[in-house]
């Protein structure tokens, strides 16, 4: 593919039992912020109105986007069935600063991230040592997806 033929935009969706639950916990586990609504509309709730969507199906999506307008936008959609296997595909948060950051200075910044993201509700799932150091903590948010803290 050319350059002149990548998408500009996209999005990351997440299917999920409760998508205003799990957009919170991801909102602060990337500093995300709540997406602004389409063009055109003052708020989500005038969006719904005006596409006749039932105010009992309000809750069944939620969106987030990066403040500073870098990383992709991401939704979540309410779906029936649970999650019932690994994520083929799965988020790293970088909050050691990449593998390129000394171990020492790297390493409280993996471990600080990981009790923020256990007290916002994620489940550490283990931790992965090389050669005697942590090298990264495998994650899973509230609804059991899984990601990394490295």
């Amino acid at each position: 593919m050319k350059a002149d033929q990548m998408a500009d935009a996209w999005t990351m969706t997440f299917d999920s039992a409760d998508p205003p639950a799990l957009a919170a916990f991801w909102k602060t586990a990337l500093g995300y912020v709540d997406a602004a609504p389409p063009s055109g509309f003052a708020d989500w709730e005038a969006f719904l109105r005006h596409f006749g969507v039932a105010e009992d199906e309000w809750g069944d999506a939620a969106y987030l986007e990066d403040p500073a307008g870098r990383g992709p936008r991401i939704s979540f959609l309410r779906v029936p069935e649970p999650k019932v296997a690994k994520n083929r595909i799965h988020l790293d948060i970088q909050a050691g600063g990449g593998r390129g950051v000394p171990w020492e200075v790297r390493a409280p910044r993996v471990r600080a991230a990981v009790q923020r993201l256990v007290a916002a509700g994620a489940t550490v799932l283990r931790e992965d040592v090389v050669d005697g150091r942590l090298d990264h903590v495998v994650m899973a948010d509230p609804e059991g997806n899984e990601f990394c803290v490295v």
